[in-house]
Parts: structure tokens; C-alpha cells; sequence
């Protein structure tokens, strides 16, 4: 084994470690007062991680080179595409968070705690872990990392009810789904003999039995409550409600992203001699997301829980590229998670904008009623979002559901699709339900606060990508995604 190639392989989860072990003693030895110190430099260590990726995103990485520690990790350009993607949303979460703190948002616990950037970094590393998995043990340490840092997240106002109950919410069912996650590789373990992805790939090939099936059905169950697909998704708009905004901001990209990537990695390095087995399985939690994602969001007046279902609702949709089950759906599956990462970060940024003077945060329709006459920018820029979000041309997110169908439709599965497209349609009403209150209720006059430059900043860069101007991108973005299916795919 090759310590010195394995240790360049992983670099950038070097840095977030070493970043994180210090950063950690910076925050007990000098308490919340070096809380802005410490997000800095953790939202500095991440971009640092992020250059390091930028070689191999552009030359592309496949391959023997890929595998690091005899085995356990690899880091091809699907990987590194996932984890640049992870680092931007972690980055977004750490430049939102200071001024919701200090607010009146954050109630008696106002002012920021140094604690949120380290268990950001360390939440960061956990999924930079798990998308470079080539093993189920490397899965697990990745997946629980994270997790422990999640839950904590959640419930970091301790002395706001709603925030203790997701917290609370999130770390038991969280639980739960470990468990499930656990017994799944337990029995596959036992029916293989390894725990390997290469390994266990070759004692699943020809036909499967029944406790190999189980294994299959309980991996893929502990991970779709990861990526809170339906029937795996209870918990996602309580805890999104619950948890502060900048956590919920970072709930709703970074994780996503990584448990996607996973789930990804997961069916077709592991499970892809049996592809009949899970497609099944997969392209049921994509329609049934996509569906109660576009029925559940429908009578929601709380705006952060609308983004929860409609966070199941963009699942699906994800998920429909993977129960593609070949090159050109894992691609578009790519493409998607871009787009909707940075769709999803502008729609929080926007929340966190809609505030009053004193800095408290509104959060339901009633309040954003008339938005486009007191704040005509914020809701100029979720008029976008939300188009966005609905797949109406000629925002990129009618790109992100194009790409998709059009890998469905190649792929055979022209029923399949048509479902969707119903579905989407569906969706589309609660959507426009934000520009019709925005733009046509009379104004309620509460949102009077004013915002940063970081807010502004991050709110018209993410609207910009959306917009038209979006598409400039989508060459390049389009190559680096074909770039990490292949890689995916290399050894399949």
C-alpha cells in the first residue's frame, strides 16, 4: 500500500481535519468571542479543500490511481464533483449564519457560537468521506460523522423549543435509519464475506438470494431517509421548520448532495450486477416523492416546511435519473443536483432576508403578502427561485427537469416520465402561489429589516446562475458531469 499516493488522494479531508482539530481548540480556549475568527477560517479551509479538487475535476480521474488505503476510499471525478458541490453549500451555510445569530431570530441565545462553523467543517468531512466510500465500513464512518454533527446542528439554539424538537426528531429517527443501514450491510457481509464494494459486487452476481435481497431492500431504505425520499421522509419538514434557517439552508444542499452521490455509488458499484433488483425499488421512491412532494406542499403556509416538501418533491426527481440506471441518467442526475443546490441556497438566502427591524425573521405567506412593492429585489429574486423551481423556461430549472426526462425517455421509460411530467404540474401550483402573494395580495408591510452585503452577494449570485445567464454555464457543467458518470461507471 502506498501511504504517500493515498495521503495526496485525500488531501482536501486533510485539511478539513487538521482545519476542524484546531479550530475546535480556538473555540474552547477563547470561547464565542472568536466565533467570527473561526467561520472565517473554516469557510477559508473549505475553499482551500475546493481548489485542491479543481485538477482533477478538469482533467477527469478515473482508475486503479483513484483507490487509496488498499481500497477504502476512491476519489474520481464523481466524487469530486459531489464534493464541490458540498464545500460551495457548506461555504453559503457559514456566510448566512453570522447575521441570524446576532439577531432577534436567534432569540435569548443571541450572538454566534464558535461551535457552528467546527460542526459545519466536521459535517463537511463526514460527506466529503461518504461520496469517496469504496467500502462499507469508509460508508458508515462518513455517514455517522456527519450525522453526529447534523444532529447537533439542529438543535443548537437550546433554548428554543422548536429547535430542541427537531433536534431530537432528527437524532432518532436518524437512528433508526443507522440501524437499518447497519443490518442491511450486515446481512450483505454475510452472504459475501466482505465488505468491499468490489468484493461484494462479485458475491451478488448471478442470481440473488433472499437474504442478499433483504440487505439490498435495508441499505437502500437506511439511505433513502438520508436523502428524506418518500417513504423515508416524515422527518424532513419538522426539522426543517424547527431547525435555525442557516442550518436548515445547509440541511437542505450539502447532505443532499452527498447522500445522492452515495446512493448513487452505492447501486452501481455495489449492486450493479442486479440492477433488475433495485431499479424497482428506486423508481418507486422517485414517483412517490415526486408526488407527495407536490400534494403535501400544497396546503402549507409555513415557508420553510413548503421547501421541505418541495426539497422531497426535487428528490424525486433526482432519483428518476438514477432509476435510469445507465451513464446518461447518472449524468443528468449530476446536473440536477447542481441546479437545485443552487436553487435551494437562493430560496434560504431569501428567508433569511425577509426580516424586521429589529432583525426577527417571518416565515408564512401571510407575511410576504405584497413583498414586491415594500422589497421589490427579494421578491424579484424568489419570483426566480420559484420558476425556477417549477421547471418554467427559460430558467435553468427547466434545464435540470429537461435533462432528466430526456435521459427517461432515452432510456425507454416513456410512461415512467409522462408520470412525472403530470406530477410536475402538480407542483407548479404552490409555486406560483409565492409570486401571486408577492405580487398581487395587498402589501402586509411587516418585512422592513435591511440585509447585509453577504446576503445580497450570495442572493444575486445564486439568481443570476438561475436566470438565463445560467445557461452560459451548462457546456461546462454539462462536461464535468459526463466526466464523473464515466468514472462512476469505469469499473461497471
Amino acid at each position: 500500500m502506498d501511504f504517500a499516493a493515498s495521503f495526496a488522494l485525500i488531501a482536501p479531508e486533510l485539511l478539513l481535519s487538521a482545519a476542524g482539530l484546531a479550530l475546535l481548540l480556538v473555540g474552547a480556549w477563547r470561547g464565542d468571542k472568536s466565533a467570527r475568527v473561526v467561520a472565517i477560517a473554516a469557510a477559508a479551509a473549505l475553499f482551500g479543500a475546493g481548489v485542491m479538487l479543481v485538477p482533477g475535476l478538469h482533467f477527469g480521474t478515473d482508475g486503479p490511481a483513484t483507490l487509496a488505503f488498499g481500497g477504502l476510499m476512491k476519489v474520481d471525478s464523481f466524487a469530486l464533483f459531489a464534493k464541490a458541490l458540498i464545500y460551495l453549500a457548506a461555504i453559503g451555510a457559514l456566510v448566512v449564519a453570522p447575521a441570524f445569530f446576532n439577531s432577534a431570530a436567534a432569540g435569548s441565545e443571541r450572538g454566534m457560537r464558535a461551535e457552528y462553523p467546527v460542526l459545519i467543517l466536521f459535517a463537511a468531512l463526514g460527506m466529503s468521506i461518504m461520496v469517496s466510500a469504496h467500502d462499507f465500513m469508509t460508508l458508515y464512518l462518513g455517514l455517522e460523522l456527519n450525522s453526529l454533527a447534523a444532529y447537533v446542528l439542529a438543535a443548537i439554539l437550546r433554548r428554543d423549543t422548536r429547535s430542541g424538537e427537531a433536534g431530537l426528531k432528527y437524532f432518532v429517527l436518524g437512528a433508526l435509519a443507522s440501524g437499518i443501514l447497519l443490518y442491511g450491510m450486515s446481512l450483505l457481509y454475510g452472504f459475501t464475506g466482505s465488505t468491499a464494494f468490489p468484493a461484494v459486487r462479485a458475491g451478488l452476481t448471478g442470481e440473488m438470494g433472499l437474504g442478499a435481497l433483504f440487505g439490498l431492500i435495508f441499505v437502500l431504505s437506511g439511505l433513502a431517509f438520508k436523502i428524506s425520499a418518500v417513504p423515508f421522509h416524515m422527518w424532513t419538514p419538522d426539522v426543517y421548520e424547527g431547525a435555525p434557517t442557516p442550518v436548515t439552508a445547509f440541511f437542505a444542499t450539502a447532505p443532499k448532495v452527498a447522500a445522492v452521490a452515495l446512493t448513487a455509488r452505492v447501486t452501481f458499484e455495489v449492486f450493479g450486477a442486479q440492477i433488475a433488483a433495485w431499479q424497482q425499488i428506486v423508481m418507486f421512491m422517485a414517483l412517490a416523492s415526486i408526488v407527495f412532494g407536490a400534494l403535501g406542499a400544497i396546503g402549507q403556509e409555513n415557508l420553510k416546511r413548503l421547501l421541505a416538501y418541495s426539497s422531497i418533491n426535487n428528490v424525486g426527481f433526482i432519483l428518476l435519473g438514477l432509476a435510469v440506471a445507465n451513464q446518461g441518467g447518472a449524468a443528468a442526475m449530476l446536473v440536477y443536483l447542481f441546479i437545485y443546490v443552487t436553487m435551494s441556497l437562493g430560496c434560504f438566502v431569501a428567508l433569511l432576508m425577509l426580516r424586521d427591524e429589529d432583525g426577527a425573521l417571518f416565515e408564512t405567506f401571510a407575511d410576504i403578502r405584497g413583498l414586491s412593492v415594500t422589497q421589490p429585489l427579494i421578491a424579484g429574486a424568489l419570483l426566480v427561485f420559484m420558476f425556477s423551481l417549477a421547471g418554467i423556461p427559460p430558467l435553468l430549472g427547466f434545464y435540470a427537469k429537461f435533462a432528466v426526462f430526456q435521459a427517461t425517455v432515452e432510456a425507454g421509460l416513456v410512461a415512467f416520465g409522462a408520470i412525472a411530467i403530470a406530477a410536475s404540474v402538480i407542483g407548479a401550483f404552490y409555486y406560483i402561489k409565492f409570486v401571486k402573494v408577492m405580487f398581487f395580495d395587498q402589501p402586509a408591510g411587516v418585512v422592513t429589516g435591511k440585509s447585509g452585503p453577504a446576503h445580497w452577494v450570495l442572493l444575486g449570485l445564486t439568481a443570476a446562475i438561475v436566470s438565463p445567464l445560467g445557461y452560459l454555464l451548462t457546456p461546462s457543467l454539462t462536461d464535468l458531469a459526463d466526466k464523473a458518470a464515466a468514472s462512476l461507471f469505469f469499473a461497471v
